[in-house]
């Protein structure tokens, strides 16, 4: 998929889509007002997908997947050259430490020009910063 395609989209990382799909996660309420009220498209990653199955229930899997499959999220490739950066940005935040879902995300905002996060993780997505010093709006903690 090309940049444009994603124009508008909103990134999401991995909380908000385990506190969606897991009745018993403190933020269910909230994450499941935000993805039945928000209006546009959801951009994630594989690192992200992966971390969601091992999170919420095993028998919420499935239904999960099966969600992503009909369009609830786009899955663009990550790229050799994305690894290498995401890398440097692991280097970069190791006092965090930045996880590899993390690194994805912020690589797929660099690459396709995305600046709009669902995270429940406001502490180290209100630190990272892209090439150029741009951070990433969080729409659940604005």
């Amino acid at each position: 998929m090309s940049s444009s395609s994603f124009r508008g989209a909103t990134l999401v990382d991995t909380g908000p889509l385990v506190a969606w799909f897991d009745r018993s996660d403190q933020d269910h309420e909230a994450c499941a007002s935000f993805f039945l009220e928000h209006s546009g498209a959801f951009v994630s990653t594989w690192p992200v997908l992966t971390e969601v199955c091992h999170l919420i229930p095993a028998a919420m899997a499935p239904r999960f997947l099966e969600w992503v499959s009909l369009g609830g999220l786009s899955i663009p490739e990550l790229s050799g050259s994305a690894l290498e950066l995401m890398a440097s940005w692991m280097r970069q935040y190791g006092d965090l430490p930045m996880d590899l879902a993390d690194a994805s995300l912020l690589w797929l905002a660099h690459e396709h020009g995305l600046r709009r996060i669902a995270t429940l993780d406001r502490r180290d997505f209100g630190v990272y910063r892209l090439p150029g010093g741009d951070g990433l709006e969080n729409l659940l903690h604005p």
